[in-house]
């Protein structure tokens, strides 16, 4: 039984979790339609964007947060021009991922305690994909991966958005870490340029697709050899990302080998799409 919003009766808190990605809301939201997830979309600054979703996988036990997070990072960076991080929480554990196109999503991860359990590489890596000032923004993530024992998990997330705002990531008061689901879309619904996300039919969503890779800096690969072969490459890549995601019981993966194979059946399909537009 509840005692208080984000606690249960053990007074543990609830898991929470957000997007952020390098790209404004207009891009952001019909690709995060295909996650077929309830999440609030709104602004984070000039060039950045945040989803918060509601968080039923982690909060009815099916699957843990980072593992869903994780998914939905490398879903949604898929084929985009822009990367999407990854923010969570959990009783035992607090961290990131951050996901860019087709390469190797890279993290770090602090027990309850602020305790670091990722690897200073990481954090280097990190810095350079998101283009971050390799002395001041390094100087501040090496602190993150040092131990403080005045500095529990959340402090460390906490201290990873002060070097985010930076980069020119505004968010909206309210959104922190160690927020529950609930809080944190409670600060974003009231934000006027919030935009309720939800599934609302392959029609719509392949629609919406088309239009967001027309858009993007995969427009110029949309005919001809390249387009085939990129297509190709997307179906060969998803199969098995799909596979390999209902083997581990992830639904995050299934979403981003699924939105992978998507893509490339709407490369290879894309004129015959167009036709009947």
């Amino acid at each position: 039984m509840s005692t208080a919003s984000g606690t249960s009766r053990d007074d543990r808190p609830a898991p929470g979790a957000l997007l952020l990605c390098r790209a404004r809301p207009e891009s952001v939201g019909p690709a995060a339609q295909l996650l077929r997830e309830r999440m609030l979309l709104a602004g984070a600054g000039p060039e950045w964007s945040l989803l918060v979703p509601e968080g039923k996988p982690w909060q009815h036990g099916a699957e843990p947060v980072d593992r869903v997070l994780t998914g939905w990072a490398a879903a949604l960076a898929v084929g985009a021009t822009w990367p999407v991080l990854a923010l969570w929480w959990d009783t035992d554990r607090s961290g990131f991922t951050l996901a860019s196109g087709f390469r190797r999503t890279v993290g770090y991860e602090w027990l309850a305690n602020g305790t670091p359990v990722g690897e200073d590489e990481a954090m280097r890596t990190f810095a350079s994909r998101l283009g971050l000032d390799p002395v001041l923004d390094m100087q501040a993530l090496e602190a993150l991966t040092q131990p403080d024992p005045a500095a529990d998990a959340h402090a460390r997330v906490s201290g990873l958005f002060a070097v985010l705002t930076r980069a020119g990531v505004i968010l909206p008061a309210g959104v922190d870490s160690g927020e529950p689901a609930d809080r944190l879309l409670d600060a974003v619904r009231i934000r006027p340029d919030a935009e309720q996300i939800e599934w609302t039919g392959w029609r719509a969503a392949v629609g919406a697709e088309l239009d967001v890779v027309e858009s993007g800096g995969l427009g110029p690969w949309l005919r001809g050899p390249r387009a085939r072969s990129l297509s190709a490459a997307q179906l060969a890549v998803g199969l098995p990302l799909t596979a390999w995601g209902i083997r581990r019981h992830s639904g995050g993966w299934i979403v981003a080998g699924a939105l992978l194979m998507l893509r490339g059946a709407l490369g290879l399909a894309y004129d015959h799409l167009r036709a009947y537009d």
